[in-house]
């Protein structure tokens, strides 16, 4: 079996729908995980019953695989009357809504851990400098705490969410056709499972290395002094 450029060319537009259908994905599970992600990091600096919550949660959902998390959403919770026969139907009957909801709980336990790193590394001095500035603690959060962790998970994020670009296909088990489930497709009516693979393999590689460079260029940029230092 080789590599037929032909079929590679003819299959591009059901692979590049694929791909939108994995940014589809991808995009809102970046912005739900990191908006559940902060309030939890936040908590576990706070020792007490919310502190033990946070690491359940966080341990939970680390320990849990994707799609085993996608396959309870998607087909387990329909099961329950409270599901099924309300307005709750209408949600989770969708399968870009269980993707989003799966894998941003997935994103959030990891995000959690890394956020929670990040603002450990603050300085302690600073903190206590801008207290004495008169900033409350919430302004020292949001202009202080949050841009200074910011750039020391930067390259921590970046794995995350390169794993996380990975993890995508696994909504082709809920119905959805991102980039994998779409190179099956072109399996199953070309009986070349070798071309398409290839493919998508690259377009992955494409996506995974444009983003390692946008990473690389911004630790160089956010980070140039600490390097020095």
């Amino acid at each position: 079996m080789q590599f037929d450029p032909q079929v590679a060319w003819d299959s591009l537009p059901k692979l590049l729908a694929g791909t939108a259908t994995t940014f589809a994905v991808l995009l809102p599970v970046l912005v739900f995980g990191l908006l559940l992600a902060l309030p939890i990091a936040l908590a576990r600096f706070k020792p007490g019953p919310r502190s033990v919550l946070a690491a359940a949660y966080i341990g939970f959902f680390r320990g849990v695989p994707s799609l085993v998390l996608l396959y309870l959403i998607y087909s387990g919770l329909p099961q329950f009357p409270i599901v099924r026969e309300t307005f709750l139907w209408n949600l989770f009957s969708n399968a870009y809504v269980c993707a989003w909801i799966g894998l941003a709980l997935t994103h959030s336990g990891f995000m959690a851990e890394i956020l929670r790193g990040g603002l450990a590394a603050v300085p302690r001095g600073a903190i206590e400098a801008a207290a004495t500035l008169g900033l409350k603690p919430r302004q020292i959060l949001f202009r202080l705490r949050l841009p200074l962790a910011a750039r020391y998970v930067l390259r921590a994020y970046q794995n995350e969410l390169l794993i996380m670009v990975k993890s995508t296909a696994a909504v082709s088990a809920i119905t959805l056709v991102d980039l994998t489930a779409a190179a099956n497709t072109v399996f199953d009516y070309t009986y070349d499972p070798f071309t398409p693979l290839i493919t998508a393999a690259a377009i992955y590689w494409c996506i995974t290395n444009g983003i390692r460079l946008a990473f690389s260029a911004a630790d160089r940029k956010f980070n140039r002094y600490l390097a020095r230092s």
